[in-house]
């Protein structure tokens, strides 16, 4: 089993996490799809959050991440947040 620790503790805490469009649109796709997997990499990584898989597809994004049992999902709204107003920019413009 494939855990991490911390000083007293070994934990596996893992979100599937999908993000739609309104209306479940067809927008992501060529340089917006490589755009998306940019703006997720990097936020995921400002957070310190581990992605084990993700994939775009036209009409949502799956995500299975790893999260730290201190950066609970509740704390992690935020990331959220972020994921969804980049991405409503970037479908936008």
């Amino acid at each position: 089993m494939d855990n991490k620790s911390l000083s007293y503790t070994r934990w596996k805490c893992q979100y599937h996490i999908v993000f739609i469009p309104k209306y479940r649109k067809k927008t992501l796709y060529g340089k917006v799809r490589e755009d998306v997997k940019e703006i997720l990499t990097t936020l995921c990584r400002y957070k310190n959050v581990e992605i084990i898989a993700g994939a775009v597809c036209l009409d949502h994004v799956h995500l299975s991440v790893a999260i730290p049992p201190f950066g609970a999902s509740s704390n992690n709204a935020p990331l959220g947040a972020k994921i969804n107003h980049h991405l409503k920019w970037w479908l936008l413009t």
